[in-house]
């Protein structure tokens, strides 16, 4: 088949493309507001954008608020940083739950049951249960026009200035054990994918 996604002729029950860029990792993002409220929300368009230095981009939509901000784009964008936290298997409910749509004022972390702990670097709060975080300095904030007033979208980028790492799934070699962690990628619809042994594996490059 062929469809242009401006006419929406794919004749299909729902849009495809999100089943088409997959897996997505998940960025889980909390931040902190001026008023020391803290916010989680999970992005699938999201990923790390290069090396040296590290840096990494979560894509936000439009939001709810009279600003039409989601909370976590408002949150970076007024105190300049935040904390991406792994999402894995163990997590993958909480994960879900801090996705719904809530009020600015509403704490994800303490609703979904989760543990916040201080960051070294940055006041936005980290995830216990997470086996990694990355504290973020925000850089910039490129806006993506859509088609029509509902499509704007925010591409929030972040220089990782700190990164944590629980030592349980460091490998004695010194290596990540990310068959361990069993990190959560997003599909398409509502389905997801999960790294594990059985669907991990190894290519070496060529010289």
């Amino acid at each position: 088949m062929f469809y242009e996604p401006k006419k929406k002729n794919h004749g299909l029950p729902k849009n495809p493309f999100n089943s088409l860029v997959i897996p997505r990792p998940i960025g889980w993002i909390s931040t902190v507001d001026e008023d020391g409220v803290f916010n989680l929300a999970p992005y699938s368009f999201f990923n790390a954008v290069c090396y040296s230095p590290p840096t990494v981009m979560f894509s936000s939509g439009i939001g709810n608020a009279d600003d039409k901000n989601k909370d976590s784009a408002r949150n970076v964008e007024a105190t300049g940083e935040f904390v991406c936290n792994l999402a894995t298997w163990d997590t993958r409910d909480q994960m879900n739950q801090s996705s719904a749509t809530l009020p600015p004022d509403s704490d994800e972390i303490a609703l979904t049951g989760l543990t916040p702990i201080e960051s070294t670097l940055v006041a936005a709060p980290r995830i216990a249960e997470a086996p990694v975080h990355l504290e973020c300095k925000y850089l910039k904030t490129v806006e993506i026009s859509g088609w029509n007033e509902t499509d704007v979208y925010k591409v929030i980028f972040g220089e990782v200035i700190g990164i944590h790492i629980n030592e349980e799934v460091i490998r004695e070699d010194g290596l990540i054990d990310v068959a361990k962690m069993m990190p959560i990628g997003r599909l398409g619809y509502n389905d997801y994918a999960r790294v594990d042994e059985d669907s991990s594996f190894t290519l070496v490059r060529p010289d």
